[in-house]
């Protein structure tokens, strides 16, 4: 059985670490993985079979002098990801399952995308300026949960929009994504029906410029399961007025 353990320090000395290693090992725990996570704060998977002694092993640490105990849990997806990338995914407060990213963590982004769509079949929005990677990224999240993904509107080479799609391409082990400008803006009336079609399979979807998409087709915003942001800094503004009132600006991803 795991657990996931996180302390900030707040009186850092020699051999704290040696210490908190120590006593997990007295109690019979062990350390699976262990990494930095934050200015301050680290995060540590741990394995025993025994939830009582996790218990106690909870409350003496969180009587710790040194240490403020942060989270002790049964691990997520999220927390196995921070741990491997020594970063926390920042989940906005305000908005429920609305995470962000900047290019320089991309390598999270694909982990993060690529276990959704492994283990769910989610319907995710995923918002970015243009040439920011959003397609890149959500393709090398499906090699990641190894699943096939099918373009069904993009402008990673060229403009494409899918009418039909064939019999492998209908199966539960695909990845469809979508451009929202292209499919909403631009799409021609058989290219709509398709999309429509699509958005009834129970397979994972990803939807470019979900904003547009849940405008044009007249969307709650429950309708995604999750949202995504990817910007090229924390401050980038994602704003499409910035680049163009003409979608036709969009003419790589």
């Amino acid at each position: 059985m795991e657990w996931y353990m996180e302390y900030e320090v707040l009186h850092d000395r020699p051999g704290i670490l040696g210490d908190i290693a120590t006593f997990l090992g007295l109690m019979g725990v062990n350390i699976i993985m262990i990494n930095g996570i934050a200015g301050g704060k680290r995060g540590l998977l741990l394995d025993c079979n025994d939830s009582t002694r996790m218990v106690t092993l909870k409350n003496a640490f969180a009587k710790a002098c040194s240490i403020q105990l942060t989270a002790f849990r049964k691990p997520d997806f999220i927390d196995r990801i921070s741990l491997k990338h020594g970063k926390i995914i920042h989940q906005d407060a305000n908005v429920p399952r609305t995470y962000s990213f900047i290019r320089e963590d991309l390598g999270m982004l694909v982990d993060f995308l690529g276990e959704l769509i492994l283990n769910q079949k989610p319907v995710i929005g995923l918002r970015g300026m243009p040439r920011v990677g959003k397609t890149e990224a959500t393709i090398a999240a499906c090699v990641y949960a190894n699943k096939k993904w099918v373009l069904i509107s993009s402008t990673l080479m060229r403009q494409s929009m899918r009418r039909v799609l064939s019999e492998e391409e209908l199966t539960g082990d695909c990845v469809y994504l979508i451009d929202g400008i292209v499919s909403c803006v631009r799409g021609s009336f058989e290219h709509k029906q398709l999309v429509e079609k699509i958005l009834e399979y129970p397979v994972p979807k990803i939807i470019e410029h979900p904003d547009i998409f849940l405008r044009e087709n007249a969307l709650k915003e429950d309708f995604f399961d999750y949202i995504v942001e990817l910007r090229r800094t924390k401050d980038e503004v994602i704003d499409y007025n910035l680049v163009s009132q003409s979608f036709s600006a969009f003419d790589i991803s």
